[in-house]
């Protein structure tokens, strides 16, 4: 029997007897298991990527190769793999954040042989147990090396990772003809060049095998409505209509727990899933979608690639993601084994502040960099991210990924118990930074156009990812979306679900989680924070990442000093009424404020009057506090407001609950710091009013 028989006996165990292996499928396991070769494959969801691996798996397990390991994003997309592998008797295994009990078994099992598959995540790479002790035996023994969504390698890539650059290192330490299989929906002709050269470390040549893009099954259309209500009202009135079930992506996480209970209280049955979601959770929001016990999954770009439900009948976008590739991987989840499937976008007016907030947290400036470097230059031993914290002004987030990229560029390394800089040479790439940053702005402008464009949808994505088709010409009007058809979505919404959804957008009220802890990594205060100065569970009206009062929120921050307006002054006394707190304010002081001391003082001032409570005045500015100064982290932000503020001389607190209002608040250090010159100065329980959360 033929290489190619035992390549077909092996697809039709993995996905039914009817499958044949198409051309390229089989020109990328012929490379793999008798070239021993390089490989990137670049195909549309639902194409059967994964068959490639596995099939390969299969054959090169026959004849004696080590494991496949498997370098994996996301659980979900473990998880499926792990299940598609067993259709074909293959065992798979991972070693992931949730199993943490069972990676010495796990690698135990690696050991003897009884393990096909490894799935790993990209963060796994660097840690340094597995790296140091695990790694270098994985790469001396595999018998397949597979980067799965390889987009991820590029920083060009709209889900660039740094983690997944650690990859190049892998590359390096694998034995001479062991294959290597990168593959990728999402990846335009920059992308692909990209992940196709740090593939070739090593002076091994990457076979590129590229397709149409196209998905005969999916239907686009655009749905521009005149608001949030609007778009809400019509998802609780028309996502009954369509096929089977499916997934909602929001652009924020808070979006997606507002928007499901939204449509349970409209009889849709509806789940929320992010990256915030519990992982029992989500597991069993999976398997209710998997199972059609849901209509709809309610989710952030955390449910994405790999997730495979081959009847899903719908994805829609409540909001636009900022890049047409994102989006074409997105919608690359609907429609993979039905014959039908329907992708509506629903952009909305706050797009463009969440693009705005996301593009904030690019590589940082080379000052910031340096300033990194140098401190744990002169340290002389480890520093955890949370000890760095105090010495450079970056959100955790963006400081762990800056570290993971110079970790990959060989400037710093990850140790236990932190990280150290090597001492090596390292160059800011000013010139690539900027470059990316121009990118993503033109991806942004190209997500406008697709909302307006005249021409067929789905060949204008095409065109986005440089589908070989499209760049020679041969590539047609789908024939299918609402541009080629002239077929509009209803627009309609029932009087009921749009009077329901603004009242829900409308609601006002988020509750402010006090701060418990004092940062890490500070001289100046340590350790849990005392009952005695913290604050009390706070309220603001809305997050500016709100659908509903963040549009009028951002306006409001964002213009002229002034006092505050009626119907905003109306929304706060709602939230005041329906707070339901135990101890009830019998005075408000008022946080000083550089930008907006209209804006501060006014509200303070009407909330008493309508109160019926003494005004006892905004606390003393001891020192200047730069507006926005350390507000990147939390250690900086206490650092820049510790000390900054006092009570006013005369000013009797005897004991009193306090109302505390101020107008923004994003890291919370403001609050917890004027809360504790309060409390020090005589304060009872002190209960903080913001008008805004920054997140």
């Amino acid at each position: 029997m033929s290489t190619r028989d035992d390549a077909e006996r092996c697809l039709r165990a993995l996905a039914g007897d009817d499958a044949v292996l198409r051309e390229d499928q089989w020109t990328a396991i012929d490379a793999l298991v008798t070239g021993r070769r390089r490989a990137l494959v670049v195909q549309r969801t639902g194409w059967g990527k994964s068959a490639v691996y596995f099939v390969a798996t299969a054959l090169l397990r026959a004849g004696g190769a080590g494991p496949t390991v498997i370098v994996s994003p996301l659980l979900a997309l473990m998880r499926n793999q792990i299940v598609a592998a067993q259709r074909a008797g293959i065992r798979a295994v991972t070693v992931n954040s949730s199993n943490v009990g069972d990676w010495q078994l796990v690698y135990a099992d690696v050991e003897r042989g009884a393990v096909d598959v490894l799935l790993v995540s990209p963060e796994r790479l660097n840690n340094p147990e597995f790296r140091d002790a695990v790694l270098p035996r994985l790469a001396a023994s595999a018998g397949l090396l597979v980067v799965d969504e390889a987009h991820c390698i590029s920083d060009w890539g709209h889900d660039f990772r740094p983690d997944y650059r650690r990859i190049r290192t892998l590359l390096a330490d694998l034995p001479p003809r062991t294959p290597v299989l990168a593959t990728t929906a999402t990846a335009n002709g920059r992308v692909v060049a990209d992940v196709a050269e740090q593939l070739a470390t090593g002076g091994e040549q990457t076979l590129v095998l590229r397709g149409a893009l196209d998905r005969s099954s999916l239907h686009l259309a655009v749905l521009s409505l005149p608001g949030a209500a609007h778009r809400w009202a019509w998802l609780a009135d028309h996502l009954r209509d369509l096929p089977g079930s499916g997934i909602v992506y929001c652009l924020t996480v808070a979006a997606t727990d507002e928007l499901a209970s939204f449509l349970r209280s409209r009889g849709v049955e509806a789940a929320a899933y992010s990256g915030r979601t519990d992982d029992a959770e989500r597991r069993a929001a999976e398997d209710d979608l998997l199972a059609n016990r849901i209509k709809a999954l309610v989710a952030t770009s955390a449910l994405g690639m790999g997730f495979d439900k081959p009847d899903l009948g719908f994805v829609v976008h409540l909001g636009a993601p900022q890049s047409p590739i994102a989006y074409y991987q997105q919608v690359g989840r609907a429609g993979r084994g039905v014959e039908r499937a329907e992708v509506v976008l629903l952009p909305g007016a706050e797009d463009e502040a969440i693009w705005r907030y996301f593009a904030s947290l690019g590589f940082p400036r080379e000052e910031q960099v340096r300033q990194v470097l140098g401190v744990l230059g002169a340290s002389g031993r480890p520093m955890s991210t949370a000890a760095l914290e105090a010495h450079v002004d970056l959100r955790r987030t963006r400081l762990e990924t800056m570290l993971k990229v110079l970790d990959v560029d060989g400037a710093v390394q990850r140790v236990t118990g932190g990280w150290t800089a090597t001492g090596a040479d390292w160059a800011y790439d000013a010139e690539r930074y900027a470059r990316v940053s121009a990118d993503r702005a033109a991806e942004q402008q190209a997500m406008r156009d697709y909302a307006t464009t005249d021409d067929c949808r789905m060949l204008f994505l095409r065109r986005q990812l440089d589908d070989p088709q499209v760049l020679d010409g041969t590539a047609l009007p789908c024939g299918r979306c609402d541009r080629c058809t002239g077929r509009a979505l209803p627009t309609s919404v029932t009087p009921e679900s749009l009077a329901a959804a603004s009242a829900a957008l409308g609601r006002p009220g988020v509750e402010v989680e006090p701060r418990k802890l004092w940062p890490t990594g500070l001289s100046e205060v340590k350790g849990r924070i005392p009952a005695s100065v913290q604050a009390e569970s706070g309220r603001a009206l809305g997050r500016l990442s709100d659908i509903g009062w963040g549009t009028r929120l951002r306006g409001l921050l964002a213009g002229p000093d002034a006092p505050v307006p009626d119907d905003v002054l109306r929304a706060v006394v709602a939230v005041l009424t329906g707070w339901g707190w135990q101890d009830r304010p019998t005075g408000v002081v008022v946080v000083p404020s550089r930008t907006r001391p209209q804006l501060v003082g006014s509200l303070g001032a009407r909330l008493a009057e309508v109160g019926r409570l003494p005004l006892l005045g905004t606390l003393d500015l001891l020192r200047d506090v730069p507006p926005g100064a350390g507000r990147s982290n939390s250690a900086q932000r206490l650092r820049a407001v510790h000390g900054a503020f006092g009570v006013p001389p005369g000013t009797a607190l005897d004991g009193r609950p306090l109302l505390l209002v101020d107008d923004l608040v994003d890291s919370g250090w403001t609050l917890t710091e004027a809360t504790r010159v309060l409390r020090e100065a005589g304060a009872g329980p002190v209960l903080p009013l913001v008008l805004a959360v920054d997140g």
